[in-house]
């Protein structure tokens, strides 16, 4: 069966509810537009859903200068431009360190209302380089804001696998994917090694550990035990709780769309292959 694109997301600020695309940009950090954008506390460290699970009730689209940031209370909201000028400053994410711009004290001032503590919106410049220190990744590979790798896949089929052992199903948008994938049968995707899009050039280099993220309600903001405590059952390697595969793009950087044919190069061994 031909392996497709299925749906495409970016999450512009890390931690806030994503887009949903019909085609994108690659970049060497990623889809375009993905995670440049972030917020972080008085010690510069950046804050996530994980502590502060009022982010998935912020709202966020596209405009045609850059991205609208809607609060919970669906009323007040924010611009944020694609173009940022502003002073530059160092950020910590996980234990990298990278430089950032920090642009408008009026943000700042709106999410730390909003959100209860203080907090500045900063963003990655071009001139950042927030290389990934894994094995088996090109060197000097670039990532922007996210947690590890640039792309995010997760198989159609890996999720309704998963619901079918579910009380309460789960929406694809727990997960936070870049790339969704129809024409695979489940976790598929723990296979892929190298494969390519069109022109573009991909390697999955590791499937993706799971935090408590989650099990966060994307709607509600609640959250509870699952879908972690089901994974926990069959996707349990090493204490680690493992669900879609990470990615980065190594040659073309040209668009991808929704129906972009997926072909793999070649394939490693799953994790929990017996």
């Amino acid at each position: 069966m031909e392996i497709f694109v299925s749906q495409l997301f970016i999450y512009p600020v890390k931690g806030l509810p994503g887009i949903t695309k019909t085609e994108s940009e690659l970049t060497p950090r990623g889809l375009k537009y993905d995670r440049r954008w972030m917020l972080v506390d008085e010690n510069n460290r950046f804050l996530s859903q994980r502590g502060l699970p009022i982010l998935t009730q912020f709202n966020v689209s596209e405009t045609p200068n850059g991205f609208k940031i809607t609060a919970p209370n669906k009323v007040s909201y924010i611009d944020i431009p694609y173009q940022i000028d502003g002073a530059s400053q160092l950020v910590i994410i996980w234990e990298d360190t990278c430089n950032a711009l920090h642009f408008s004290e009026a943000i700042d001032s709106w999410f730390t209302q909003i959100i209860g503590i203080t907090c500045r919106l900063v963003f990655m410049p071009e001139q950042s380089l927030r290389t990934i220190t894994e094995p088996k990744v090109p060197v000097n590979s670039l990532v922007s804001f996210a947690d590890a790798f640039p792309l995010l896949i997760i198989g159609e089929a890996s999720l309704t696998y998963l619901n079918k052992l579910l009380l309460e199903p789960m929406q694809l948008n727990r997960f936070r994917p870049n790339l969704v994938l129809d024409g695979t049968v489940a976790f598929e995707e723990d296979t892929f090694l190298e494969f390519t899009i069109g022109n573009n050039s991909f390697i999955a280099p590791k499937p993706c550990a799971r935090c408590a993220v989650p099990t966060i309600n994307q709607q509600t903001g609640e959250a509870g035990a699952e879908p972690l405590k089901t994974l926990s059952t069959f996707r349990k390697k090493e204490n680690k709780i493992y669900f879609g595969e990470n990615a980065l793009c190594t040659a073309g950087f040209q668009k991808i769309a929704l129906g972009n044919t997926i072909k793999i190069l070649s394939r490693k061994k799953s994790k929990f292959d017996s």
